[in-house]
């Protein structure tokens, strides 16, 4: 059972997505955009393969507007061995990762230039996958989508553009349960007719259900996972944020909650994504217990690398948490 946390390590002194404005493009700003990047992610990597965190999912900005036609600069070719030298890292410590393409990627869409955008999404972010040497048990994590009114439409929808999905993309796509619109339910019934692989998460579960108890889901959905082609499956954890909002994910990791969805696993290995918003923080509390309980291997026996480093005077300014520039947004009715 891997652990991992999404994106950002919030103690760190660098980001793996460092952007620019779409007004702003060059190619010179892509390639110092990209090299920061990678070489962030790359420290990232270390850190969590020192502390037995070996799950991860990488942010989708690796390559500003990559799959935005204002980049036609190679990068795949210009950043072919950099991506190797990353999946080699990957593989030889035992490393998961995956990627959540933005709300914006919308396979069900009725608009048709929504959806063309939202294949060519998934087609960039797959082809980072590809370039670092990994197999389908790397997975692109997605919605169903919109609702538009009428659900069996929204999901047969789904299916028509899954299955004219390039192969190698099919073969990393996993639907997640929301916690709005498509419950376990419609993903088991998105399963039946695609056989994509569903990536459970806990609390959106929670949020909404048809009244399936918390082990029956689990293994519901680990079903649907092809133990070599899929790999071990993929989860999100997440609980209640005190006082938030219905649906507003916890700050820190709450022990308790954690030690009682453990015990609901009844032997079921998965790989869990702590979506928490403390990330590194709550992601080694979580280790940590794994460990207690015998389901995650003893601390590695290495040096922890450092969190910050000296400033680098050929890095680009630090990354904002800027507005995307949404090229479509998930639509509901």
């Amino acid at each position: 059972m891997k652990i991992g946390y999404p994106c950002v390590n919030e103690a760190m002194d660098c980001s793996s997505g460092n952007t620019f404005r779409l007004a702003s493009y060059s190619d010179e700003r892509l390639i110092a955009a990209v090299t920061a990047n990678l070489a962030c992610l790359r420290r990232m990597l270390e850190w969590n393969v020192a502390q037995g965190l070996l799950f991860f999912r990488i942010g989708s900005s690796i390559v500003p507007f990559g799959s935005h036609e204002i980049n036609t600069f190679p990068w795949q070719t210009h950043f072919a061995a950099a991506f190797r030298e990353i999946g080699d890292y990957i593989k030889a410590n035992n490393l998961r990762v995956s990627f959540h393409p933005d709300q914006f990627v919308v396979l069900n869409s009725p608009n048709e230039a929504i959806v063309r955008r939202s294949v060519e999404e998934l087609i960039y972010q797959g082809s980072m996958l590809d370039l670092m040497g990994l197999d389908g048990t790397a997975k692109l994590q997605i919605h169903v989508g919109g609702l538009y009114g009428e659900r069996e439409l929204a999901i047969s929808r789904f299916a028509a553009v899954h299955a004219t999905l390039p192969e190698a993309v099919k073969a990393r796509v996993v639907v997640e349960n929301d916690d709005r619109l498509f419950p376990l339910r419609d993903c088991l019934h998105l399963h039946g007719l695609t056989g994509v692989p569903i990536l459970f998460d806990n609390f959106h579960h929670e949020c909404l259900n048809h009244g399936e108890p918390m082990a029956e889901a689990l293994r519901l959905a680990a079903a649907t996972w092809h133990p070599t082609r899929d790999g071990v499956p993929m989860m999100d954890y997440s609980s209640q944020a005190l006082g938030g909002r219905k649906g507003k994910h916890a700050d820190d990791l709450v022990v308790d909650l954690f030690r009682s969805f453990l015990a609901e696993l009844h032997g079921l290995d998965m790989d869990l994504m702590l979506e928490i918003k403390n990330k590194e923080a709550s992601a080694l509390r979580a280790v940590a217990i794994l460990r207690e309980l015998g389901l995650s291997a003893p601390v590695p026996d290495l040096s922890s690398p450092p969190l910050t480093l000296p400033p680098d005077p050929n890095a680009p300014p630090k990354a904002r948490r800027a507005k995307k520039e949404l090229i479509l947004k998930a639509e509901e009715q």
